[in-house]
């Protein structure tokens, strides 16, 4: 890893790096202002010696305790914390003991402290202690939730996208079952040669929607081509009764949205409008770019829409409308907009209004 890489990684992402750049900052630190507050109190350069003495001690213990804390750090809190606090008791001892010892003997000419100075000296080196096992649990502490936060955010991705998947896998047999069926038909009836370009226009279909991940965004315009290839399908049933039309603004065709998230509106709208109405209707998707840089895509037709005596759309449409309202939510939560109703001259519509999101947005992230 080159020292550029290094530096774009985050500190505590490499937990050993960051351990011992903590430990020898936080110990040269200490040996300087330790030395620093002796020199400038008048002892002398010769005080900086047993300093250091002190300093290579409390450096080694703390090495010796973060062994014995990394076995601490996952077991029982009364086991945890009871044997913290005996750790601490007995370097704080072996601590203070070399210190004193270092002092007398290479900057007091041997003269042992004894009574408060020497509880001083323990005293002093049990909070220096105490600070440092504060921090290491601190920042450990700190460090496990933040795994366990990502293992989180990495399990909700995966619900989330199995989520998706399904809901995406649901409308491949819907769809299926309603055109060989229909291919079954033309069969029957010994339309072999209608039955084979439905077959054939089938086919360039599922090649053209399973190409894309069933939890892939695809620009509005990939989507808009699959519905045509889905409306030139339908067309080979219904023929002239079947009239769609499209409204796409090119300000939007790179809009990101889930891959095959109209074509249930779509088939909604000919179960609905073209087939019970000799005359058939008309289908029209319209895509605009709105104000707070948002899109709206509209599917209407001008069938009955919901006047009384036809079957309400969202109770009986099985996969269509509740699907794609579960796969606006796991897509984008609350920050999109599903609402069904009638046309103004009759007909029934659903509005959806998502982020504009674009292709490079998904990449840059």
């Amino acid at each position: 890893m080159t020292p550029e890489e290094l530096r774009r990684k985050p500190f505590f992402e490499d937990k050993n790096r960051a351990f011992w750049t903590l430990q020898s900052a936080g110990w040269s630190g200490y040996f300087i202002l330790r030395a620093l507050g002796g020199i400038a109190n008048n002892m002398g350069p010769l005080y900086i010696l047993p300093t250091a003495v002190a300093t290579a001690t409390g450096y080694c213990l703390t090495l010796l305790m973060a062994v014995a804390y990394r076995n601490l750090i996952t077991r029982r809190p009364q086991v945890t914390w009871g044997g913290s606090v005996a750790i601490v008791a007995v370097a704080s001892g072996i601590f203070s003991i070399i210190e004193v010892w270092a002092f007398a003997a290479l900057f007091r000419g041997g003269e042992m402290p004894a009574g408060l100075q020497f509880l001083g000296a323990i005293l002093l080196d049990v909070t220096l202690l105490l600070a440092w096992s504060g921090l290491y649990y601190g920042i450990n502490f700190y460090l496990l939730i933040e795994e366990q936060n990502d293992q989180l955010l990495r399990l909700e991705t995966q619900s989330s996208n199995a989520q998706l998947a399904m809901l995406r896998y649901q409308l491949n047999p819907h769809f299926l079952f309603n055109t060989l069926n229909s291919i079954s038909t033309l069969v029957l009836l010994k339309q072999t040669e209608r039955a084979n370009a439905m077959l054939s226009r089938l086919s360039s279909f599922l090649r053209y929607t399973l190409a894309n991940e069933p939890t892939a965004r695809v620009p509005l315009s990939q989507e808009v081509e699959t519905l045509k290839l889905y409306l030139e399908i339908e067309r080979m049933r219904f023929e002239d009764r079947l009239r769609p039309s499209f409204d796409i603004d090119p300000r939007v065709a790179r809009a990101r949205l889930p891959s095959l998230l109209l074509q249930p509106l779509v088939e909604n709208a000919i179960k609905y409008a073209v087939t019970p109405q000799e005359e058939g209707a008309e289908i029209t998707v319209a895509a605009h770019q709105t104000a707070g840089n948002r899109v709206r895509i509209t599917v209407s037709d001008t069938g009955p829409g919901l006047n009384a005596g036809t079957p309400p759309r969202i109770a009986s449409t099985g996969v269509g409308l509740a699907n794609i309202q579960d796969r606006l939510a796991q897509a984008f939560g609350e920050d999109h907009r599903f609402e069904t109703g009638s046309n103004e001259a009759g007909g029934f519509c659903v509005e959806i209004e998502i982020p504009f999101e674009l292709e490079q947005a998904k990449e840059a992230a």
